[in-house]
């Protein structure tokens, strides 16, 4: 796994071996930002990455010039991979947040221009994810929401809904505030 995209590009994320997180792949990765750069100018924003699991999608944020990241991750080992890895790459504008994604969004006081969340795909409350992102109104005015999720969820009713597409087992949706 590497950071396709920006001043850190070619880097490798090489979690250990007994990582169970299901990261990204790089080529729906690399997909997913072609289709965010051409809606979202990446410097100087903040993002928020939920579920972080490996750290990927924060670490690709910031080497397109996002001016901070947090990344939040509940498994112990995750999170102290995240954290070593970002001290490792210099990236001083990350914040690894150790906390449960559901219980971080409940009490968020700040508003981000992208969130992007990846449950894992057996989460009871994946389906919920959008309504509480949009209800605790964390996004920015012109903000976007990006759900990775299993192809059995379908969020085209949302009242958000924006775009979903799929890369092999991967899907993502994307939801906008609407003004």
């Amino acid at each position: 796994m590497r950071i396709v995209g920006g001043k850190y590009r070619g880097r490798i994320i090489n979690p250990p071996q007994k990582f169970s997180a299901r990261p990204t792949t790089d080529f729906a990765k690399e997909s997913l930002f072609n289709i965010l750069n051409n809606h979202i100018d990446f410097e100087g924003i903040h993002a928020l990455d939920l579920f972080a699991g490996t750290g990927s999608i924060g670490f690709e944020l910031i080497s397109r010039g996002a001016a901070w990241v947090d990344a939040v991750e509940l498994n112990s080992l995750h999170h102290r991979f995240i954290k070593q890895t970002a001290e490792r790459f210099g990236m001083t504008e990350y914040s690894a947040i150790k906390a449960d994604a559901f219980a971080f969004v409940e009490r968020c006081q700040r508003r981000y221009a992208l969130i992007f969340a990846d449950p894992p795909y057996n989460h009871e409350r994946l389906a919920d994810l959008p309504s509480i992102i949009f209800d605790r109104d964390l996004l920015e005015p012109d903000g976007w929401f990006v759900l990775e999720h299993p192809a059995v969820h379908n969020f085209g009713s949302h009242p958000n809904f924006l775009d979903h597409r799929t890369y092999g087992s991967v899907n993502f949706t994307f939801f906008k505030k609407k003004l």
